[in-house]
């Protein structure tokens, strides 16, 4: 059994009560002393003054006390929150079939606009994009495991192939039949060096640079671009078989030692629709600043999916030139690096030393 949180004090209960955050649901209700009414944090009804207001840590606390519930934010069914995640579950579920926004609106007992926004809120999605995450999801392991692109489609739900290759080329951010070859007939040429921040491997695609990573050993990298690219064709490039590979690898050298700006190389980022959208986004903060993760999510105008910009962040696979190392907790604090907070600090410390 979950573990009930702490109720916040009284500072912040006025300030949700204020701003209806259902967020708070589940954590506290209020009563309304003028009304005898208790509700849920996010009630829509008219607010009451601060001074009528009592606290109460659940509904039978209130009940209790002598207070009614609220008919219209149903303060003595399951806060919202909690109805949510059940619906989220469903969703999750029940993901290749259809699922109408009126259904599952009358599942939470809630009007359908309404319910749209509290689930916008709670998840940083709509319960559509939520569907199709998890469609996309089971579209990928089913590609993974063998299956065919029509397949994997009708399995996922997406109903015919035309419409399979549509939705799944936005979640995957490449062509299904790519995601599923795992590289194959794809030449990968890579070069691996010391640096000034250990050993990197930069590879690269007919497109651009597919993969800059750091590692301990020559061994333990080839391993990474291996994972990355099972199926592909993977040539150590000495310099006259890829001469332009051997130079992004020098004019990155000479940025990483302070020598010159961040060179400006043909990337192949390869990931989700949204993963493509925070590595595109962080290719704009300028050398020398940094952001939050909440300013992140905000700068792809997905500001409730704070979390998931910084799991993007962390599945980023070419280091420095997609710059996740600017991105800090909202405290200042480092936060957390793929390749190490050490690597990050001398990133950001260089970086303001030479902007």
């Amino acid at each position: 059994m979950a573990t009930m949180e702490k109720a916040p004090d009284e500072r912040a209960m006025l300030s949700a009560v204020a701003t209806r955050d259902a967020r708070m649901d589940g954590r506290f209700v209020y009563g309304v002393i003028t009304t005898g009414i208790y509700c849920h944090p996010s009630c829509p009804s008219r607010p009451a003054r601060p001074e009528n207001l009592r606290f109460f840590t659940d509904a039978a606390a209130a009940s209790a006390a002598g207070f009614r519930a609220c008919r219209r934010c149903r303060a003595d069914a399951p806060a919202l929150s909690s109805r949510l995640h059940t619906i989220a579950r469903f969703i999750q579920a029940e993901a290749d079939e259809v699922l109408d926004l009126k259904t599952l609106a009358s599942l939470a007992e809630l009007s359908p606009a309404r319910f749209q926004r509290a689930f916008k809120t709670e998840f940083g999605s709509s319960p559509l994009a939520f569907q199709q995450a998890f469609r996309a999801e089971r579209f990928k392991t089913a590609l993974r495991e063998g299956s065919s692109v029509t397949a994997a489609g009708h399995g996922a739900g997406y109903g015919s192939p035309s419409r399979a290759h549509l939705h799944a080329k936005r979640s995957l951010g490449m062509m299904p039949s790519t995601f599923r070859s795992g590289g194959r007939g794809e030449h990968i040429h890579f070069a691996i060096r010391q640096t000034s921040l250990g050993l990197m491997i930069m590879a690269a695609s007919s497109q651009g640079l597919c993969l800059v990573e750091f590692g301990d050993t020559e061994e333990a990298l080839y391993q990474q671009l291996e994972a990355s690219f099972p199926n592909a064709e993977l040539l150590p490039s000495p310099q006259r078989a890829k001469p332009a590979l051997e130079a992004w690898t020098l004019a990155l050298e000479a940025h990483l030692r302070g020598w010159g700006p961040r060179p400006d190389l043909p990337l192949d980022l390869r990931g989700t629709a949204f993963q493509v959208s925070v590595w595109r986004f962080l290719l704009t903060i300028p050398c020398g600043e940094t952001i939050s993760y909440t300013a992140l999510a905000a700068g792809i105008d997905r500001p409730s999916a704070v979390r998931a910009a910084a799991t993007a962040c962390a599945a980023n696979k070419i280091a420095v030139l997609v710059p996740c190392h600017r991105v800090l907790r909202g405290d200042g604090q480092l936060g957390g690096y793929r390749w190490g907070l050490a690597r990050k600090q001398a990133l950001l410390h260089s970086e303001k030393a030479h902007s």
